[in-house]
């Protein structure tokens, strides 16, 4: 039996030897993945940038000027004007009602005073408006939100669901905010299905007007943004219900937009049969007047119809270029889109200040070392870069995902591209949903990495959790979200097996598929070279693989129940696999983004430095799912060993280089001001706040 084991272990040894000898002769044999030719030579130099015990050496001004982005210059405006403001920053301590009018007071002291307009940007140049948003949002994330209720929604339906008679009626009032406006789409028993909102909008033939009614308590709207104290006007969505020509039933054409008055421009009085309450405070965002309105027979004007997509002519005759109350319905909230593009965006631009923050700290922080010798960093611990060193590279991924969703998104707005519209709505639905939790679980990590001082409300931590929280519910529920992006797929799927053309995201899936419906080569499952694993190819093919199977797999599911279940029944018993499903393609698409990043990169310094970071966010991604890879052997024991081995050590060598890292974000100290941050005198700032 002995000899038998020997026998066996040694058939083991040499097959192991024999691949590992392939591998490298495969390495030498088989490019990389396509890259510009300037750029090819630099990603082979860099994967084995990580071998080396030697810290990296990081161009600083390459790296922070990559990472700036081209609107750096107006993001700057907004923070001079708000440091030289002292009575417009937000203080640690204040009221609910304080923080909402000084919240106003921030927003039209930046667009009258320092003569920054992000509404004309909505359109225009959406890049530099979510510029402007996430530069706002450093400043206090109450005036981001208000700011997004003023000009992308509130302002963002005039523009987007209204006709030319709106734009020149209301364009110059909101963008100097003397039209306070609100966006009153949430009800109290209806959120995520909009199609469900009870609120009408009945056409009156004799005087040329709609009745907007809140029928019953359940349709009163709720958690409205600028409702409870400034807002004058409020985008109503509603039902459109139309006189039957020749019959007293009524028609109901489906949800539509109405612009209506609700307090009086002059003396801010609300309006008769406007009921105005407000929702009261909240765990965070307390300088965002959320309140709840009901309508009582309100009566405005037939033009007051927000009428892009359906006119009601005089004699109460409905006219549309699209045929259905859906595609009617679809096309409306594909115009607020800008929504859920502005949170991914946003809720990225959080995690930065929260990172950087915590990095800072744990850089100054020192305790513990070995014995007579001085203490330690509390970043050299492992655990600690295990806390933080992830997420610093999650925050740069994020960075480069959103910023090629908002150029997607900018170019949606000039073409109208049917294809690319649909790839934006998954899109932007799937990294807000993916962003947002992801960057919740983080804040609270970061207030956990810094201990009590992270409890200090000064050092933002609670206040940027409790303001961020919401980003994962509003503009469309996470859970909801993530649904949509799965049903795209699954389209897509059915589009690739039909002989389709499949949207430029989803290309990946056709090559994808063919490799999943083959079995996993079981030579290139055992490689664990540092080479191999940082090859972005395995890395994009690993991440590509799961999605591929995780697809293919709820497909067949879906078939099955369906046959016993119904639509919604088997949708319903496969939908933590649906969830899974969307996440995993959201994070393909986000190491996809941040490899092109890289290639675009012309500076090889920082070409290192990024690939340093970039392989750190795909080989911890794939270790945290290591279960799903073992379990279709797609990764054998060995390799899944090295992979950990491998993410550790990463995990120190940004460490090494975690400084550089968050110094390339350039928040200067009064944009991050937390105490613990400071560049310079940590702890004297820190103290000197307590009053010694």
């Amino acid at each position: 039996m002995a000899s038998a084991r020997e026998s066996n272990r040694t058939v083991d040894d040499e097959s192991h030897a024999a691949s590992r000898r392939i591998e490298r002769l495969s390495l030498h044999l088989t490019p990389m993945i396509p890259l510009p030719v300037d750029g090819s030579y630099r990603m082979e130099i860099v994967t084995c940038a990580g071998n080396s015990k030697v810290k990296m050496d990081v161009d600083m001004g390459s790296l922070s000027m990559f990472m700036r982005g081209k609107h750096r210059e107006i993001q700057e405006r907004v923070f001079e004007f708000f440091n030289s403001r002292p009575e417009l920053q937000t203080p640690v301590e204040i009221s609910m009602n304080d923080h909402r009018e000084l919240c106003m007071k921030q927003l039209i002291g930046m667009v009258r005073e320092a003569g920054i307009k992000p509404f004309r940007f909505v359109n225009q140049d959406p890049g530099k408006y979510f510029a402007i948003m996430e530069a706002v949002g450093s400043v206090d994330v109450s005036l981001a939100i208000k700011m997004g209720v003023q000009f992308s929604l509130w302002g963002g339906s005039v523009l987007n669901l209204g006709t030319k008679k709106h734009r020149d009626k209301f364009f110059d009032g909101i963008d100097n905010v003397d039209y306070p406006g609100c966006f009153a789409m949430t009800e109290l028993h209806h959120g995520s299905n909009v199609q469900g909102l009870q609120t009408t909008a009945t056409f009156d033939l004799i005087t040329d007007e709609f009745i907007i009614n809140t029928p019953n308590d359940g349709a009163i709207k709720w958690w409205i943004g600028n409702a409870a104290v400034h807002g004058k006007f409020a985008t109503v969505f509603a039902k459109l219900v139309l006189p039957t020509h020749g019959s007293k039933k009524t028609a109901d054409m489906g949800v539509h937009a109405f612009i209506v008055p609700i307090r009086d421009l002059k003396t801010h009085k609300t309006l008769p049969g406007i009921e105005i309450h407000d929702c009261g405070h909240k765990v965070g965002l307390n300088g965002v007047d959320n309140g709840a309105l009901r309508f009582r027979s309100v009566r405005i004007p037939r033009d007051n119809l927000l009428d892009r997509f359906g006119q009601v002519s005089r004699d109460g005759k409905y006219k549309s270029s699209l045929p259905s109350i859906n595609k009617r319905f679809a096309a409306t909230l594909g115009e607020l889109v800008g929504g859920r593009v502005g949170l991914a965006y946003s809720s990225a631009s959080v995690l930065k200040i929260a990172s950087t923050i915590a990095i800072r700290y744990s850089l100054l922080r020192q305790q513990f070392g070995p014995p007579k010798q001085p203490e330690v960093s509390i970043l050299d611990y492992q655990s600690q870069q295990h806390k933080l060193m992830p997420m610093l590279a999650s925050t740069y991924a994020f960075q480069f995902a959103t910023i090629q969703l908002v150029e997607k998104y900018a170019q949606m707005k000039k073409t109208h591209d049917e294809e690319l519209v649909g790839d934006v709505h998954a899109l932007s639905a799937g990294l807000k949903a993916y962003i947002t939790s992801y960057t919740a679980k983080s804040l609270s990590t970061c207030r956990e990495a810094c201990g009590g001082h992270g409890y200090a409300a000064v050092n933002r931590f609670g206040t940027l959790r409790n303001d961020h929280d919401i980003f994962q519910t509003f503009e469309g529920d996470n859970t909801v979200l993530l649904q949509q992006v799965a049903a795209y797929l699954l389209k897509q799927y059915k589009e690739k097996f039909q002989g389709g053309t499949l949207a430029v995201t989803w290309n990946y899936l056709r090559e994808s598929m063919n490799t999943y419906l083959s079995q996993p080569n079981p030579v290139t499952a055992r490689w664990e070279s540092t080479d191999h694993l940082r090859d972005p190819k395995f890395q994009l093919d690993a991440f590509q693989y799961r999605t591929s199977r995780l697809l293919q797999s709820v497909a067949v599911r879906l078939r099955k129940h369906t046959k016993t279940l119904g639509g919604f029944g088997a949708w319903n018993r496969c939908l933590n696999h649906l969830l899974t499903l969307a996440e995993s393609h959201i994070e393909s698409v986000i190491l996809a983004q941040f490899i092109e990043a890289i290639q675009r990169c012309p500076n090889a310094n920082t070409q290192a430095t990024l690939k340093l970071v970039c392989d750190l966010y795909a080989l911890d991604r794939i270790w945290n799912d290591i279960g799903t890879y073992r379990n279709v052997d797609y990764v054998a024991p060995n390799k899944a060993k090295a992979i950990h081995k491998l993410t550790e050590y990463l995990c120190f060598q940004v460490r090494n280089i975690a400084q550089e890292l968050v110094d390339a974000f350039d928040l200067p100290d009064h944009v991050t001001r937390a105490p613990i941050a400071m560049q310079s005198n940590a702890y004297s700032q820190y103290t000197q706040y307590v009053g010694f």
